[in-house]
């Protein structure tokens, strides 16, 4: 719920912002440190989850070592 909220208001602001550049009111420093912004949290963000992903592969690689132990153990029996 307060994702949406969130993305509500960030797409009312980039509106806003829309029109204020249509009537070139927006400095391009400006535009420009927000790409820059963005283009960092995009960074940080695939690092991050690039990160989770290797972790939850190293859970899934454990888990089907633990299934393999499992169906030979039963296979035995």
């Amino acid at each position: 719920m307060l994702q949406e909220l969130i993305k509500k208001l960030t797409e009312w602001a980039l509106k806003k912002e829309e029109e204020a550049a249509k009537n070139c009111e927006i400095p391009i420093e400006e535009i420009e440190k927000q790409l820059q912004i963005l283009k960092e949290k995009k960074e940080e963000l695939q690092s991050k989850c690039q990160k989770q992903l290797q972790e939850v592969d190293e859970l899934i690689k454990r888990i089907e070592k633990i299934k393999e132990i499992e169906l030979n153990r039963c296979q035995v029996k």
